[in-house]
């Protein structure tokens, strides 16, 4: 594909600068100082950013990193991006952030996870947390910097730190970064690059099903867009301003109109990230200097601001801050530098401030998490940086936007499973999106234990939710949830956790 041309041959050059012109890649981790469980961040004076604010970590990663996904039990997943060789080494390995005891990030603590099998280091691919908790990660642009378009994939358990090999579709002789994502009913689904192909995923076997009839061009740098209804929304890349929905109860394709401006780069194909706001709207970013609205509620496009200055997202990652704005990450030009960041609130971009390296980067390279203290992980994704940086917006939530518990037991027992229920536990977006490339979406419980006398927090692991659904409203849902062994007991507070947005407090006491 043409960004395969385009994007890599400039990453390794820049490698072999980095390996011959210096002894050793320079190494930054910023992140955002704030408290414990999200809130907004006092900040006074007359320097402070319109936008927000970044700020260091305080333990660095020791390997190079790109994706990122947020674990049930609150810790970050990180995929290594090979080794200070350059030679792609390393790129089945796997990293755990986990937050200290008083529930912050940025004094958190790096371990290794699980690595892969020795045949899988994949760059650009698909991944996903399940609906039980698990992550599937599937095909690769790049296989150990190799680009082959890999049909490998595998799958991870949290609760056993293992890897489980899985089989690519019938007939799929390549997946690469293929769009993908969890539907409703927590079944996740990717479509083919190289054609009109699309399947679902059974996570209990490990085997797929076709789907998607009515597609009317392939998969090629597309990325899907969740709604509140449960259908999946893109933008055609190859057919200039159109737009389809799949719907999962038929498993058909059909038109959702014109986007009124060009998203799509013509050259590249490439096109920004789509994500859903609380307003009841999703924006789809452009390749192009141009971006576009669609209401849920009346199926209709218009089109919005342009990015300033002739930006553009041609591969960028966006995500979901708790005010309702969304932070994104732009270059002036197809795979040009620097990355310039800005948030969009519907109607306005902000420029935010810049990181420790976005002037060398471009937005392609930049890779976002959402976290459950409301916070923006950043991370580079250029094979030469180690730079985590964790982003903190001005603003609060609106209180209707936050989950609500409605049943949980009053006395928690260590080690047991339990059913929380309540509204809203998905939030109502997917929180973090890049479109392919990168898929790290976050709309599931995360459920938080504070020791009252001592404040500490134990992120207790939820799994097998009744829904994947965003924007339920007063509908009510559950998960389970695994009270940590760990937890200390006594007085306690929970409250439950959707895309940084926490819910009120309740009071229990863990024995």
């Amino acid at each position: 594909m043409t960004k395969n041309k385009a994007k890599i041959p400039a990453a390794l050059g820049r490698l072999r600068i980095a390996l011959f012109g210096a002894a050793a890649a320079s190494v930054t981790l910023w992140a955002i100082a704030g408290t414990a469980h999200g809130q907004a961040l006092d900040i006074s004076g007359s320097e402070q950013p319109a936008a927000g604010r970044w700020q260091r970590l305080v333990n660095q990663p020791t390997v190079l990193c790109d994706t990122a996904l947020l674990l049930t039990d609150g810790r970050v997943m990180m995929h290594q991006y090979g080794d200070p060789n350059h030679n792609g080494q390393g790129m089945n390995n796997w990293w755990a952030l986990t937050p200290d005891a008083n529930g912050s990030y940025l004094n958190g603590t790096w371990s290794q996870l699980a690595s892969m099998s020795s045949s899988y280091g994949p760059l650009y691919f698909a991944s996903a947390v399940l609906l039980d908790g698990r992550v599937i990660v599937e095909g690769g642009e790049y296989n150990f910097l190799i680009g082959v378009e890999t049909n490998l994939g595998a799958i991870y358990s949290p609760f056993t730190n293992t890897w489980t090999s899985v089989n690519p579709p019938v007939g799929w002789a390549n997946i690469g970064d293929a769009p993908g994502a969890v539907l409703d009913n927590g079944t996740f689904t990717i479509g083919d690059i190289f054609s009109k192909r699309q399947v679902l995923f059974n996570a209990t076997t490990l085997t797929w099903t076709t789907t998607g009839t009515g597609k009317a061009d392939n998969f090629s740098e597309e990325g899907f867009c969740k709604l509140p209804s449960g259908k999946l929304l893109l933008v055609d890349c190859s057919n200039g301003t159109n737009s389809e929905l799949y719907d999962p109860a038929t498993g058909q394709w059909s038109s959702a109109g014109s986007t009124i401006v060009k998203l799509p780069d013509t050259g590249s194909l490439e096109i920004g990230p789509h994500i859903q706001r609380p307003d009841g709207t999703s924006v789809a970013f452009g390749g192009t200097v141009h971006n576009a609205i669609y209401n849920f509620s009346t199926g209709t496009w218009t089109a919005t601001a342009d990015f300033p200055n002739g930006n553009d997202m041609a591969d960028a990652p966006s995500a979901v801050l708790p005010n309702g704005d969304v932070l994104v990450a732009t270059s002036p030009g197809i795979f040009q530098t620097p990355v310039t960041f800005f948030t969009f609130n519907g109607t306005t971009f902000t420029q935010a401030p810049a990181t420790q390296t976005s002037a060398s980067l471009t937005s392609y390279q930049e890779r976002f998490l959402l976290l459950p203290t409301g916070q923006v992980l950043s991370v580079v994704a250029d094979g030469i940086h180690i730079d985590a940086e964790l982003f903190t917006s001005n603003g609060r939530p609106d209180p209707t936007w936050r989950p609500n518990i409605t049943s949980v037991p009053a006395t928690l027992t260590r080690g047991t499973t339990v059913q929380i229920s309540g509204t809203q536990f998905n939030g109502l977006s997917v929180g973090s999106d890049y479109g392919d490339d990168c898929t790290n979406a976050t709309n599931y419980p995360l459920v938080r234990i504070t020791n009252i006398a001592t404040g500490h927090v134990f992120y207790a692991r939820t799994h097998d939710h009744s829904t994947m659904a965003i924007a339920t409203g007063n509908t009510v849902v559950s998960t389970m949830v695994d009270v940590p062994a760990n937890a200390e007991i006594g007085s306690s507070s929970i409250e439950v956790v959707a895309n940084g947005i926490a819910s009120r407090r309740k009071r229990v006491t863990i024995q």
